[in-house]
């Protein structure tokens, strides 16, 4: 893994050396700058793969294209033997040849052939235009700000924030989001003049102009499905592909380990593929209902793994607010803290790390997914409440019972919303001015939109595909790209691969539901490859006790923070921040929106923001 920088054509050109240092936990084992004409493209490096070549920026030998790149290409080497056999010459074993290589064969077309995580932009001196390009569900993070006729593109907002006068002007809009769902989906970002490449997205920058346009996104399910047998054999082989394909690293690998059905699969395929030795790491919470120790070291033993345990007790409160404040901007998942520690410790192991991410999303793991919008049909006594509530004849808290179809999912989704003198009212911890702005009304519009696009309503298959582009991508893949990069640890998720993609997206959703719930194929694979104590218990998300550690280790931060809202926030009501904070603490709020502002909070301490 890496970190990317450039400017095409603008005042900060000069400014991207200085500003590269931001990215050095991505990449502190070399840093490069190379100047293409108008264009700068520089690069942090975490090597990884021919640890001895693939030095960055890569310049084409005639000097037409420059490339910086941000991830991993697994099929690379099937990739290099294709370009080899059209008579293309390499001078490296790396992956980031191969990418530039193939730019050269394919250009654009070269996108439909990846399997990888990766965020990239190659400068085409000839044609004078800068490409831009996300991977397909957006692991590797990419921002960019058109200016003044120019163009800047990083990694993460964090050199935004290092480049001399750049405008940090508050994102009404991004806020707003983030306050309804504790995280930033793209296009949007904090800084109103910088906006995320949405993922599985292609960007060309040419003569001062911007576009945008998607080259993959989540195909919609056939008709015809497999038997689940038939199924279940698919699977089982296309994540023992994927795993396999994602173990290539000339540096120590390990895998999360947390005791859990995703993860616990992904120790398997690397035992079966002879992964030795295979060091594996879990965090653990003394609090009942939050420990998954005794699972993961029960797939250790299995596996004759050499596992590590981490004892979350020892994350106080200077490692609380250092986490947040090292984020390049706010994320409220309460894993992201934990994963950041347990991402330090197993650095001190190994570079590269496996996780069994994406399993909920892709496999109908949550219980969300089987409420559709048809479990909540409208009626005439729920327009009646509704149009009661909008015009205040009846009280806020008859919200929910008012509401049906989409506008319901929408509810349930999110902590704040447009939703009026209830207790999900955004406007209750907005200032007027920054309210109108934010537009509650339009409240998390894409993840509606994109559940809306496949024309089937909004059933499961639909609100699946609509969280791959949302919640997967701009909350899970962020809480651990941003944790294990800040470590300089990188992290692959193979369930995310494309023999996994490519197999699972075109089945109906039924084939993921049995007797048990949802999931139901990745739970047949546990039983058929894990020990019992995996998957005959309760499904156990990886959470945090937030109770115990607002009550404990990081009581006098929260508290401290809370108190200055005014100061760092001067957008937020304050004492309705701070009843929210007190009531929090005796189960009378939502710990969840609490922990929203507090991160919030100290993120603005570290990034202080404008709201002109």
């Amino acid at each position: 893994m890496c970190g990317i920088l450039g400017a095409v054509a603008t005042r900060w050109r000069e400014h991207i050396p200085a500003a590269l240092d931001t990215l050095r936990p991505r990449g502190p084992d070399a840093h490069g700058v190379m100047e293409a004409g108008p264009a700068v493209l520089a690069h942090r490096r975490l090597a990884i793969i021919d640890l001895a070549g693939g030095a960055q920026p890569m310049q084409s030998e005639d000097g037409r294209w420059t490339l910086s790149f941000n991830g991993e290409i697994y099929n690379f080497r099937e990739l290099r033997r294709e370009l080899e056999v059209q008579g293309y010459v390499f001078h490296s074993h790396s992956d980031t040849e191969v990418l530039l290589q193939g730019w050269r064969a394919w250009g654009e077309a070269l996108l439909g052939r990846l399997d990888g995580i990766y965020a990239f932009a190659v400068w085409d001196a000839t044609e004078q235009r800068l490409t831009l390009a996300r991977d397909r569900l957006g692991v590797k993070p990419l921002f960019y700000a058109a200016l003044d006729g120019g163009l800047l593109f990083a990694s993460t907002l964090a050199p935004f924030f290092a480049l001399p006068g750049f405008p940090r002007r508050l994102d009404a809009q991004a806020l707003r989001d983030y306050l309804a769902a504790q995280a930033i989906p793209a296009p949007r970002s904090m800084l109103r003049d910088v906006a995320q490449l949405p993922p599985g997205s292609l960007l060309t920058f040419a003569a001062g102009k911007v576009a945008t346009r998607r080259y993959w996104q989540p195909p919609g399910p056939g008709d015809a499905a497999p038997t689940f047998d038939e199924a279940l054999d698919a699977v089982d082989a296309a994540v023992r592909e994927s795993v396999r394909r994602q173990m290539v690293a000339d540096v120590p690998l390990g895998a999360f380990l947390s005791g859990g059905i995703d993860s616990s699969l992904m120790v398997h395929y690397m035992a079966e593929a002879g992964m030795r030795p295979l060091l594996t790491f879990n965090i653990r919470f003394p609090q009942a209902g939050f420990d998954e120790t005794p699972a993961a070291r029960a797939v250790a033993a299995q596996y004759a793994t050499e596992h590590q345990v981490i004892e979350a007790p020892a994350i106080d409160s200077t490692m609380f607010e250092a986490a947040i404040a090292a984020l390049d901007q706010p994320l409220a998942d309460p894993a992201y803290v934990a994963t950041h520690e347990l991402s330090r410790l197993t650095r001190q192991a190994v570079t590269v790390a496996i996780s069994g991410d994406g399993g909920d999303e892709l496999f109908a793991g949550y219980p969300r997914f089987a409420l559709e919008d048809k479990h909540y049909p409208d009626s005439p006594l729920r327009r009646l409440i509704r149009a009661g509530v909008r015009r205040g004849w009846l009280p806020g808290a008859l919200t929910r019972r008012g509401l049906a179809g989409a506008d319901m999912l929408l509810y349930r989704h999110v902590e704040l919303g447009d939703y009026p003198r209830s207790r999900k009212d955004m406007g209750a911890y907005l200032r007027p001015e920054v309210l109108a702005a934010a537009r509650p009304e339009a409240t998390l519009e894409l993840w509606r939109g994109l559940a809306q696009s496949y024309g089937r309503g909004m059933d499961t298959a639909s609100l699946m595909r609509a969280d791959l582009w949302t919640y997967l991508s701009e909350d899970c893949l962020v809480k651990t790209d941003r944790a294990s990069m800040d470590q300089s640890l990188e992290v692959r998720v193979p369930l995310l691969g494309n023999p996994v993609l490519d197999r699972v997206l075109e089945w109906p959703a039924a084939i993921h539901y049995d007797a048990g719930g949802g999931k139901a194929l990745l739970r047949a694979l546990a039983r058929r490859h894990l020990p019992e104590a995996v998957w005959n218990r309760p499904k156990h998300g990886f959470s945090v006790p937030l109770q115990h550690y607002f009550n404990g280790q990081w009581n006098a931060a929260c508290e401290h923070y809370i108190a200055r809202c005014g100061e760092l926030a001067p957008f937020l009501d304050a004492a309705a921040v701070q009843q929210s904070w007190r009531e929090s603490k005796v189960n009378q709020a939502s710990r969840r929106l609490a922990y929203t502002f507090v991160v919030l909070l100290i993120w603005l301490a570290a990034h202080p923001l404008t709201s002109d």
